[in-house]
């Protein structure tokens, strides 16, 4: 037992476990700064917020030594059963959690409240790890590659049932990983693809173009467009075939203008968009002929590119309509659609007031008026990194974003160096998550992205937040320890 504690500690990587530490230190330092007001009556008052954090500080560092010293192979032989239990444990807090600022997410017991889709993380992780890495596995394979989406859509379609869409959001970052194990780059473009789609959509939705051709709005339109540009250069780049992409994109401009010159010489007034649905019909049928000819059907697939756009368009339309009214109203103010500084984007506008009155070297630690003064709502929770912004400036957020970077980029490092397949797939599935966290966070805080409501890791105030990253991170350190062992 001695000496398996003395590997470990040798074998540990010590690096990662003091940038771990640098990190949950500068968070509390935060909190305190965010919270602390100077008649408070202790340093250490543990009726505040920063005393409470730091309960879940030391409470972590004991979850953090227990982990390191667990089995490795625990981590792998109990992946399937901590998943279904941390489902069982999501849908019970459907039905039993109390409604707390709308959502239904928070488990309570006693003086303490947990949140259950922080940990369902690890356990998903673990899970994809643990399948993944099976004998036989073939992310090729449609139905291996069905069980994997259904591994990561479960815990996902079941926080969003908790009102939480944005805890819910992370496990999509999980699917960087299917990329990592195989996944082909072209499923990864259209992923990106439909987020850009979905942007236009409802960007410009409601914007006129030409009134003299259009009644109606050029979202869809411009979607046609660039849809169109992108099959063009996927026939180039995939299928290798030069001359027919530039006679599609020749052909596509020629009746388009055809169409304006109609329009201009002849006055006749008609939607631009029809033109759109016979360009697309006309190249899909182009391509249909070349691949019958040539008898290679993928090029049947790059002809329902553009006709899939446009159907996912005018999905996005309606799931956007479906949205919540306050949902709504946080993707219109982030898009600039509209500007609400004294509600939807109260938090955004005051949060980015904060940042910027810290200027290069900030206001300096406790003297804070937008902290203070309490203006920025969530201030030491999802908006805790303005706190960062306004009392150490630029150069406090720069090394602040220069952990975390350090962070991700080593355990893509500690990843790639292990020998078990399951150790390296659970490896990148946390680095996903952390850098999905930190993107997001600091995207919202700064009015890049919607505000989804997601912790910064090791910031933000909550024990459930620390404890998840916490376990999360460290089971990833053990298997990284053991990484001479086999275990599958």
């Amino acid at each position: 037992m001695a000496t398996r504690q003395i590997s470990i500690v040798k074998n540990i990587d010590w690096f990662t476990v003091v940038l771990y530490v640098l990190l949950v230190t500068a968070g509390w330092f935060c909190i305190y700064g965010a919270v602390y007001n100077f008649e408070d009556a202790s340093f250490w008052d543990f009726s505040y917020r920063y005393g409470k954090q730091l309960v879940w500080i030391g409470c972590s560092f004991v979850i953090a030594m227990m982990l390191s010293l667990l089995d490795s192979r625990i981590y792998n032989m109990f992946a399937y059963a901590i998943y279904v239990a941390m489902l069982l444990l999501l849908l019970l807090t459907i039905f039993v959690a109390p409604e707390i600022k709308g959502s239904r997410s928070w488990l309570v017991l006693g003086p303490v409240s947990l949140q259950p889709a922080e940990f369902a993380k690890t356990a998903t992780c673990l899970a994809l790890a643990k399948f993944m890495s099976s004998y036989g596995f073939k992310i090729g394979r449609f139905s291996d590659m069905f069980k994997v989406v259904m591994l990561i859509l479960i815990p996902m379609v079941m926080i969003i049932f908790q009102n939480e869409t944005g805890s819910a959001l992370v496990y999509a970052s999980l699917f960087l990983v299917l990329y990592r194990q195989g996944m082909p780059g072209l499923v990864l473009f259209l992923g990106f693809f439909s987020a850009v789609v979905f942007i236009i959509s409802i960007r410009f939705g409601e914007v006129p173009i030409l009134e003299t051709i259009l009644d109606e709005s050029y979202g869809l339109f411009l979607v046609m467009l660039i849809s169109l540009v992108t099959q063009a250069i996927l026939l180039l780049v995939y299928q290798k075939d030069r001359r027919n992409s530039m006679f599609l994109c020749l052909g596509n401009i020629l009746i388009f203008l055809i169409a304006y010159l109609v329009h201009k010489l002849f006055h006749l007034d008609f939607k631009f968009t029809y033109v759109g649905y016979f360009v697309m019909l006309s190249s899909f049928l182009f391509l249909l002929v070349i691949a019958i000819q040539n008898r290679k059907w993928s090029y049947i697939f790059v002809g329902l590119f553009s006709i899939g756009s446009v159907l996912f368009s005018n999905v996005s339309d309606m799931a956007f309509d479906k949205l919540k009214p306050h949902q709504q109203t946080r993707i219109r103010v982030t898009l600039g659609m509209e500007n609400d500084p004294q509600k939807a984007g109260y938090n955004v506008n005051q949060s980015e007031i904060a940042i910027g009155s810290g200027g290069f070297s900030g206001k300096g630690f406790l003297n804070g008026t937008q902290t203070k003064l309490k203006y920025v709502p969530e201030q030491d929770t999802d908006f805790i990194f303005c706190t960062v912004g306004e009392e150490h400036g630029f150069i406090g957020s720069f090394f602040v974003l220069a952990m975390f970077l350090t962070l991700m980029l080593r355990l893509v490092y500690l990843a790639e160096r292990q020998r078990s397949l399951f150790s390296r797939i659970y490896g990148y599935c946390v680095a996903s998550i952390f850098l999905f966290h930190v993107m997001v966070n600091i995207g919202m805080v700064t009015g890049l992205t919607p505000v989804i409501g997601i912790p910064l890791p090791f910031f933000s105030y909550g024990g459930s937040s620390l404890w998840g990253f916490t376990i999360l991170l460290f089971i990833f350190l053990r298997l990284d320890a053991s990484r001479t062992e086999y275990f599958g």
